[in-house]
């Protein structure tokens, strides 16, 4: 009884509603019906939570693309459109998967701290309720992003993305949420990245106009290098102290910031030729996922040349100089002569000349880069214009630098790579000759065969590039095959190391 009673009582309302509707258009005049199309709207709007809208377009006024543009498409794409009805991919040359971004005239939500907003992709500004507030770029991007081709052609420059709130959290978007958006988007693309191996140009104007410095001064090629710490050939208790060491580098940006020191760290990685230098330098890179800048500087013209290149590199990355005793004439300036070099204007080239303190280059030469230069490359003002790095130098004879490339501050952890022994031993074999299950036998044999080998490193110096060789040159034949020939190998150079003692 209730319930017809109630649908009564509801047909009664709509037909009366009808008659109302019905006089109404029949006896105001047509200009009221707007106003009170208006005047019905603004009072649905009073009893509505208000909202405010920050539009982000994808280019400015000059055709430079907004960072926080991409960065929003770069967020939304990773956290609100996994169940989207329709989304855009995009995939980079080179890059290791697609990308998913918010397409045109879509709209998705998100909700962070309890506080729930919405995006709209829109190809121009659509009129709408509350205050809009238009977003100047954060550090002007990239081209050729999100927002479409550079230089921002007919329709790309009105494309934009909406975000809509209530507007009592205006300041915790404005700060926080959108900070949150950069922070995210800024992880997603460290990781989505393709991490380069970059070369110094032997012209710094070779590019041409239209490329800006780091592309003028750096060419660059595809990081691929298999190097990690598991397959390092060096001592245990030395590689985990590396790694902890890096590790707790790059945890300590505030640390640094509030010591007031520039984010950096300086390693000089030294040792006889073949003992790994090289490989730890692409571990390090891995470990890290930096990019690595290897720099030479005999290609550098002069101190500012170097300042700018160094200026030029950019965050998360891995600045290489190899066999710098080898570059330039850093030796110790303590010494009286100086080691042997290949410019040495000398009959002999293997007569040491005197060392010249004038500060002048030679009559005929341009001195390109000098110490006061690399010093200054390595811990002066311009080493703190770019953010977190690491400064690597390599050299096969430390006691030739001079002692001012040395102190703290510049190379921070010195690293003595030796001869191999025990630990480094088993690792190239693990590397070389597979660590597959063995027969209780073979294993044993195998035990007895690389504890000798192990035995005689630790009368015979030899590198661990010496035992890799062994190693490939015995590859189908089996692991005993190897390190017996390993072992013969270095029986007979113990025998000629105690004849030529004799």
């Amino acid at each position: 009884m209730k319930a017809a009673m109630s649908w009564g009582s509801l047909g009664s309302f709509v037909a009366t509603a009808m008659v109302v509707r019905a006089a109404a258009r029949d006896v105001l005049p047509p200009e009221a019906h707007g106003a009170l199309r208006a005047l019905l709207a603004r009072a649905a709007a009073a009893f509505a939570q208000p909202t405010d809208t920050i539009v982000v377009h994808a280019v400015d006024a000059n055709g430079v693309p907004n960072e926080l543009y991409e960065a929003a498409q770069l967020y939304l794409g990773a956290r609100c459109l996994a169940s989207a009805p329709a989304l855009h991919l995009h995939k980079a040359h080179g890059a290791q998967e697609a990308v998913a971004s918010l397409p045109d005239d879509h709209a998705a939500r998100d909700t962070f701290r309890g506080v729930r907003v919405e995006w709209t992709s829109r190809t121009g500004e659509a009129a709408g309720g509350g205050t809009a507030y238009s977003c100047s770029p954060f550090g002007g991007g990239r081209r050729g992003g999100f927002g479409g081709p550079p230089g921002g052609g007919a329709g790309w420059q009105r494309r934009c993305l909406r975000l809509e709130f209530p507007r009592r959290h205006r300041d915790f978007v404005r700060g926080a949420y959108i900070d949150h958006v950069l922070a995210v988007a800024a992880a997603l693309r460290l990781k989505m990245r393709e991490r380069k191996l970059y070369t110094n140009n032997p012209s710094m104007y070779c590019g041409g106009s239209g490329m800006d410095d780091h592309q003028m001064l750096w060419s660059s090629h595809p990081f691929k290098h298999p190097s990690t710490f598991d397959t390092l050939a060096v001592d245990l208790a030395l590689r985990d102290g590396i790694r902890a060491d890096l590790l707790r580098f790059v945890r300590r940006g505030e640390h640094y910031a509030r010591a007031g020191r520039a984010w950096k760290r300086g390693y000089l990685l030294h040792g006889p030729p073949g003992t790994g230098k090289t490989s730890l330098i692409a571990a390090i890179a891995n470990l890290l996922e930096f990019d690595i800048y290897d720099l030479e500087l005999t290609a550098v013209g002069s101190n500012s040349d170097l300042r700018r290149l160094l200026a030029s590199t950019r965050p998360k990355s891995l600045i290489v100089v190899e066999d710098i005793d080898c570059s330039l004439g850093l030796f110790d300036r303590t010494r009286t002569s100086s080691p042997p070099s290949q410019d040495a204007e000398s009959d002999d080239p293997g007569t040491p000349g005197p060392v010249s303190m004038s500060p002048f280059p030679p009559h005929g030469r341009r001195e390109k880069i000098s110490l006061s230069g690399v010093l200054n490359f390595v811990d002066g003002l311009w080493s703190s214009c770019v953010g977190e790095r690491l400064i690597v130098f390599t050299t096969n004879h430390v006691g030739r630098l001079d002692p001012a490339l040395l102190r703290p501050g510049r190379m921070d952890r010195k690293i003595e790579l030796g001869y191999c022994k025990g630990h480094a031993l088993r690792v190239l074999a693990k590397n070389y000759l597979g660590d597959d299950d063995r027969e209780p036998a073979d294993d044993c044999r195998y035990e007895e065969l690389i504890g000798e080998a192990e035995r005689l490193l630790g009368e015979v110096h030899l590198t661990p590039a010496d035992v890799a060789e062994v190693f490939m040159g015995c590859e189908g034949d089996g692991a005993h095959a190897a390190l017996q020939k390993l072992v013969a190998d270095l029986n007979t150079k113990r025998i000629a190391q105690k004849c030529a003692v004799t």
